[in-house]
């Protein structure tokens, strides 16, 4: 029987570790919410859709107006 190694071998990935923390949220949501469905707008806020769109809203024109 072979024992992985301790220490310094573990590989992080950190959108990987990001989606789970949002699919725990979202369950948790889900959960919270009974019996009822949540409605896309309680999804996107679960998600944080909406900071991530006007972070990318900022950044995109930040980046174009640079760019040109």
């Amino acid at each position: 029987m072979r024992v992985a190694p301790v220490g310094g071998t573990a590989v992080q990935d950190h959108v990987a570790l990001a989606e789970i923390e949002l699919c725990g949220e979202l369950i948790i949501a889900a959960s919270a919410a009974g019996e009822e469905r949540l409605s896309l707008e309680s999804i996107d806020e679960v998600l944080r859709v909406g900071e991530e769109r006007a972070a990318a809203a900022g950044g995109a024109g930040g980046s174009a107006s640079g760019a040109q």
